[in-house]
């Protein structure tokens, strides 16, 4: 790249000295690409936090490294310019040119949202992306956020999760009932359901959350972000399989003005660069949330608990009845839950006979 604006300018350097001087002063030179153009970025995530704080940062390094310094984006963690979860109405208002957060935050602005991060026993991470990338559900998402002018991109995934962190151990559905749960999206309704009490905390305040006593359990991503976060610290047990969230899909949000006024290249460099950070962000999450579980028991003495059996039941019994009241009477949830089902039963159908029986083969 360091090599094409010398070349540009060598080009109309020669085109200008070869036409006529007479005509030199009417013809219309288009202007070299070389502008610079600030973006900022907010998140919702406290600076470099791993996984989602981290990826946040490499996708603005993507951006201003691919444009050659043409487009340079200023990350602001969460609370440096807006709070957190303030981070979408900054973008839609134009505060900010974009944003790197999680589409579940936002469905008390439209419910549609929270399918494109993720559902409990909904698509796993590489299932999202066959549905987003392939299934139409790019389409919905545009749809759905074209009236806050904002364009999204997936931009990051934490991959599978784990259930959740608890200050007591769970043996029974009764040992649910009153617990004050850190949840977001549809699961916290689905705890509900399980008899406890779900909370809702931005990021920044589940620790001193769950530290303090005004939750005793969280429910967040995966174990690399979570040891990062420092939940071991004031809850021992660590809850798997996950039932709300197989899959942790991050999202980028742009400015759609801002957006349209880039040049073509400048546009396509976005795009890319979210694309390639989605990729290499799930297999970052892959690799170091194994390393970083073996790290939690090991040195810091965290016990690992399976559910018990009647927790999941139940849960999967309520997941189908509280995605359909959810999404009854809004058209666009309706519509994208739909299109979210039938990528669903697709993937059923090929993990059958591929995933699914080679991992309990291996």
């Amino acid at each position: 790249m360091t090599n094409k604006l010398p070349t540009r300018r060598n080009f109309l350097k020669t085109l200008a000295t070869a036409a006529p001087i007479a005509a030199a002063s009417s013809i219309s030179v288009p202007a070299i690409a070389s502008e610079k153009i600030e973006w900022k970025m907010v998140t919702s995530w406290p600076k470099n936090s791993p996984g989602v704080g981290i990826t946040a940062q490499r996708l603005a390094d993507r951006i201003t490294k691919m444009s050659d310094g043409r487009l340079t984006v200023k990350l602001y963690a969460a609370g440096e310019l807006v709070p957190g979860l303030e981070v979408f109405d900054a973008v839609s208002a134009g505060t900010a040119e974009m944003a790197h957060t999680a589409s579940l935050f936002w469905q008390g602005k439209t419910k549609a949202a929270v399918f494109f991060t993720t559902m409990p026993f909904g698509l796993t991470a590489l299932e999202h992306m066959a549905w987003i990338y392939h299934g139409g559900g790019q389409a919905l998402w545009d749809e759905t956020y074209a009236q806050f002018g904002i364009k999204p991109f997936m931009a990051g995934n934490t991959g599978m999760q784990m259930g959740g962190w608890f200050k007591k151990e769970i043996n029974s559905l009764d040992d649910l009932v009153g617990v004050k749960v850190r949840a977001v999206g549809l699961g916290g309704a689905i705890f509900k359901e399980l008899g406890a009490t779900p909370v809702f905390l931005p990021p920044s305040d589940i620790f001193p959350g769950l530290q303090s006593g005004i939750v005793d359990a969280v429910e967040f991503l995966g174990p690399w972000s979570d040891r990062g976060f420092g939940f071991y610290k004031a809850a021992p047990y660590y809850y798997w399989p996950t039932f709300n969230k197989p899959n942790g899909s991050a999202e980028c949000l742009v400015n759609q003005e801002a957006l349209s006024k880039l040049p073509g290249d400048l546009q396509a460099i976005v795009t890319s660069a979210c694309e390639a950070e989605n990729s290499f962000a799930l297999a970052e999450s892959d690799w170091e949330n194994a390393i970083a579980l073996r790290n939690l028991t090991e040195k810091h003495g965290v016990k690992l608990r399976q559910f018990p059996e009647e927790v999941m039941i139940k849960a999967r019994e309520a997941s189908q009845n509280i995605t359909d009241e959810f999404a009854a009477g809004d058209p666009m949830a309706s519509k994208v839950m739909e299109s979210y089902r039938n990528a669903l039963a697709n993937a059923d159908d090929w993990a059958k006979v591929s995933r699914t029986p080679f991992g309990l083969a291996r």
